[in-house]
């Protein structure tokens, strides 16, 4: 393809691209007494992501958030209202807003680069989520003293108890399609430590992933890391995890001292 017709087509699908609505939403759970691990997690990188790329959305925390989907059914956090427009979840979020407004922070990657980051975002998302899932729903010390409290605060008794069931009872199904089914503590851990291990050579000394600018990938493993860390558990075996690697810390805090601080 010529440099002329290559260029045509960029400007092309420039120009078909959308302006960013002023009245975006995205949907979570409560902070401070309802939201888990996995779910703080999953809607921090998505809260990082927007406020990297500098795109205003509006955060409503809801008792119903995960059941904010079109069918009414129980949805991976957070949910993401765009006009009329629903999407849940970090990847399909980013992709919706690459394709319909144009905006990445990856665009500056060679093509392997965006392949390694894309193959560093599903693997980091999947065995953290999951680590997250199991230390909240399979660890009785966690399950009984902060999940069930925090997971069925918002329902009334007797409805409470069904909610943590069907919610456990999920949980326990995706785990079992995992490299956690039937794994103990010790597996888990082993499997989480090698993704830490493995993120922070990748990250060595430098600010963001890829070098002085952040991409998705930051925005993600932002999000995992710094919930496991903050987020106080009667068991801190993840965090512990985290805290031998300094430069996965001071990345945490240099984050959120660049997007959350108050100025």
């Amino acid at each position: 393809m010529s440099a002329t017709i290559e260029n045509f087509l960029k400007k092309t699908a420039t120009a078909d691209m959308q302006e960013w609505p002023r009245d975006a939403v995205l949907y979570q759970p409560y902070e401070e007494e309802q939201i888990l691990l996995a779910e703080n997690a999953s809607c921090l990188a998505v809260r990082t992501y927007f406020k990297m790329l500098n795109l205003p959305v509006a955060l409503e925390q809801r008792a119903n958030a995960e059941f904010i989907s079109p069918g009414g059914k129980r949805t991976k956090l957070p949910v993401l209202r765009v006009e009329n427009f629903i999407y849940a979840e970090f990847d399909h979020i980013v992709t919706f807003v690459e394709q319909n407004f144009g905006k990445s922070m990856s665009e500056f990657l060679s093509q392997d680069d965006k392949d390694t980051m894309r193959t560093s975002i599903c693997l980091a998302e999947h065995i953290l989520t999951n680590a997250e899932h199991y230390v909240s729903w399979s660890l009785k010390e966690v399950r009984d003293t902060v999940t069930k409290q925090r997971n069925g605060c918002v329902y009334p008794f007797p409805l409470n108890y069904v909610q943590n069931w069907r919610k456990e009872s999920a949980i326990q199904r995706q785990l079992k399609r995992t490299e956690f089914h039937d794994a103990d503590l010790a597996k888990v851990v082993d499997v989480v430590h090698h993704l830490l291990s493995d993120l922070s050579g990748r990250l060595g000394d430098k600010k963001y992933f890829f070098g002085d600018s952040p991409t998705e990938l930051d925005a993600l493993v932002f999000g995992h890391l710094y919930s496991i860390i903050t987020m106080p558990l009667p068991n801190s075996v993840l965090a512990e995890n985290v805290s031998l690697h300094d430069n996965l810390v001071k990345f945490c805090k240099n984050i959120d001292q660049a997007y959350f601080s108050v100025k």
